[in-house]
């Protein structure tokens, strides 16, 4: 089969490999979409350790499975599918505890941080475990359904942060996984919902997907704006979707006391905590974790037309295009939405 490996950092390849073998458990799909992820672009230059090559990577993915493993049951050739980014041990403690996004023993598609490594799905084929995978309802296209993991990633932490008919809140990074909670939190029945994002494209996506207020932290003289919007208390919630030290503190700096700060975005390995103000505030920090189960109310919501997918894709392009696209987004300054590679 055809696959886009990386060899070697910054070093993205466009060649043939075996095809995957799959096991009694597994059903081999035939790719039909695959999105490329902001975490896949910082693997491509090494900078998170995940993605050691050689590598196929690729986790937002849709198709069409193409053989079944001989202890599979209810799934055949045939069907339209969509699968969770991470495989994870029917048998785990947290698997257990219903916190299967916990697992010791969890893998991310297309990811190799060298304790393992999984292979992708920037392929014509990879290899799935069945309790995994999720129907893709008709209405919904591959391109769509190539879309749920970011969404889903997004629905996980608002259903986190028990949020309440009415809760105002502010969305640190207005990128994908961001533009997707401002729409899952209108959804959700939000109040005011502040988006920051320095880049001009980025808030106006974030208006156009539902946002009260696009606000430059760089300019916009943050703060005092949200005060003026939340009856100068401050968000009841705050969402960081960019994982770094400026954006973390802008988070725990837009809440008001007793707020809650859900934590998404992990570029940076460490920040600054202001210790002294998450006491005294009695703010409550929650780190958001992958996805937990929310990939069939995502599908749902994209089926029903309450959850426009669409608008958030920028390009389709061959897989054999993809190296081009990969070198693309990483010279960018700006997330122009989502690209979604064609096998």
């Amino acid at each position: 089969m055809k696959a886009l490996v990386l060899e070697d950092y910054n070093n993205l390849v466009y060649k043939d490999v075996a095809n995957p073998e799959i096991s009694s458990e597994e059903v081999l799909i035939k790719v039909m979409a695959c999105g490329i992820c902001g975490s896949d672009i910082h693997g491509l230059d090494g900078s998170t350790g995940r993605r050691i090559p050689p590598l196929i990577m690729g986790h937002e993915a849709s198709g069409i499975i193409a053989r079944v493993g001989s202890d599979v049951r209810d799934w055949k050739a045939g069907d339209r599918v969509t699968f969770d980014s991470t495989v994870y041990p029917l048998n785990d403690w947290f698997t257990l505890k219903g916190k299967y996004n916990l697992s010791d023993n969890r893998e991310v598609f297309g990811v190799s941080p060298g304790t393992y490594r999984r292979n992708g799905a920037f392929a014509e084929y990879v290899a799935v475990p069945r309790h995994i995978l999720y129907h893709i309802p008709e209405k919904v296209t591959f391109e769509q359904a190539a879309m749920v993991e970011a969404a889903a990633v997004a629905l996980h932490a608002v259903n986190l942060s028990g949020i309440r008919t009415g809760d105002s809140c502010t969305v640190l990074g207005a990128g994908t996984i961001g533009t997707f909670l401002i729409k899952l939190l209108r959804i959700s029945g939000a109040g005011q919902i502040i988006a920051v994002d320095n880049d001009k494209t980025s808030r106006e996506r974030a208006l156009n997907a539902g946002a009260d207020s696009a606000l430059a932290a760089e300019k916009d003289n943050l703060i005092e704006r949200i005060s003026e919007v939340t009856s100068s208390r401050g968000a009841d919630i705050s969402f960081e979707a960019v994982g770094r030290n400026e954006t973390f503190n802008l988070a725990v700096d837009s809440v008001r006391k007793g707020g809650k700060v859900v934590l998404i975005g992990n570029i940076s390995a460490l920040v600054d905590f202001p210790l002294q103000k998450a006491v005294t505030h009695e703010l409550s920090i929650l780190g958001s974790c992958a996805i937990c189960g929310e990939y069939e109310a995502i599908l749902q919501l994209i089926d029903r037309g309450r959850l426009k997918i669409d608008d958030q894709i920028y390009a389709t392009a061959p897989l054999s295009e993809g190296a081009e696209w990969f070198r693309k987004l990483y010279m960018m300054d700006s997330n122009p939405g989502k690209v979604i590679l064609i096998p």
